[in-house]
């Protein structure tokens, strides 16, 4: 028997989604593409992670059985085609993206984790559900995705998703290794907004 998955709180989790397909649909706007090349990539960027995720693990893809994520995936494309791109400019939506990469990168390891996925491929699966929808916006837009750049971004996936999997394996309370694992890559993926960090390029000497 599968045990309960915790959750985010169904508003909470929609502005996570929100955030993500939101970073999806301004690529397309910077491109200047179709309003139905930003609903896209709203839908791409803000479910693709999740996605994948549930595909790989056997679990129902979460968002075809929920009735409001593709609205919002869409009201947020819509948003962004109806708005100045000067207004989503700067490092705010990079902050609130640093928000949903490291809270969805516990809620997939969490969610792999109930449905008897090992510790080591639960983790895997929670960067795959921080990451993947960014990485597939970024091939469709043609340009480096973020497996490509030294910024730590997958980093700090991988550090949320670890210690969601520690915290689980040590006995804490799911909501306590929860909130610890997500701070742990906020943290992080904040230090490298702010201070410009990235992870040294091999030299590629022969």
């Amino acid at each position: 028997m599968i045990p309960p998955v915790p959750s985010l709180p169904p508003a909470l989790d929609l502005v996570g989604i929100a955030v993500f397909a939101l970073s999806g649909a301004m690529v397309a706007a910077r491109l200047r593409q179709t309003f139905v090349t930003m609903a896209f990539f709203a839908l791409v960027t803000g479910v693709g992670g999740g996605t994948t995720r549930d595909l790989l693990i056997g679990a129902p893809v979460f968002w075809v059985h929920d009735r409001f994520v593709a609205p919002v995936c869409l009201g947020v494309a819509l948003l962004a085609w109806f708005t100045p791109i000067r207004w989503w400019q700067g490092q705010l939506l990079e902050w609130a993206d640093a928000v949903g990469l490291a809270v969805y990168s516990v809620l997939g390891t969490i969610k792999a984790l109930a449905w008897g996925v090992p510790v080591a491929p639960a983790v895997m699966m929670g960067v795959i559900t921080g990451c993947v929808g960014g990485i597939v916006r970024d091939v469709l837009a043609g340009r480096p995705s973020i497996l490509m750049r030294p910024e730590l971004y997958v980093t700090a996936a991988a550090l949320s998703a670890g210690l969601a999997a520690a915290g689980i394996a040590l006995g804490l309370s799911a909501p306590l290794a929860w909130a610890l694992a997500a701070s742990g890559g906020f943290t992080l993926r904040g230090a490298a907004i702010h201070w410009s960090l990235g992870l040294p390029a091999h030299r590629g000497e022969e």
